[in-house]
């Protein structure tokens, strides 16, 4: 159902840079040094789509503990997600794969072409951007960021 197939544990994830909620450009590349969790979702003030952020929202010890940053890449335009951040009190990045239209969410063979959005495919990285662990879902298959914490812990 995607443009391509997910990314394959141990290889490098590929590098982008996209606007986050503040409008600033935010490079995947210029993380290393620290893990990452690539959290892409179909679409904010959604109901799976804000219960899973929110999660994160209030598991954000467990990943400050695991020392990551967590990025989760949508196709909204960086306005929605100003708004999104604001209304759910989000405390990590959100980032608009919005234009070029889900050209970072193909390149992690996570686009739907016929809906136009990201599903729900998340690839946690090392810190030297190499992928460790990902997972998969369809757009209505909720994740649990449980698993996201647990994968964090075997990197070192």
């Amino acid at each position: 159902m995607t443009s391509g197939t997910a990314l394959e544990v141990g290889t490098l994830a590929p590098d982008f840079t996209l606007k986050n909620q503040f409008g600033e450009d935010v490079t995947l590349s210029d993380l290393r040094g620290s893990k990452v969790v690539v959290m892409f979702y179909p679409f904010a003030f959604t109901g799976i789509c804000t219960g899973e952020l929110c999660e994160i929202r209030d598991r954000r010890a467990d990943f400050d503990a695991g020392d990551a940053i967590v990025l989760s890449i949508s196709c909204d335009p960086t306005p929605a997600l100003k708004a999104f951040a604001e209304a759910e009190g989000l405390n990590h990045t959100l980032l608009s794969d919005f234009w070029p239209h889900g050209e970072v969410s193909r390149a992690y063979g996570a686009f739907w072409e016929q809906t136009g959005f990201a599903t729900r495919a998340t690839y946690v990285l090392d810190r030297d951007g190499v992928i460790r662990w990902s997972v998969v879902n369809g757009p209505g298959e909720p994740r649990d960021a449980a698993d996201y914490t647990q994968a964090l812990a075997t990197i070192d």
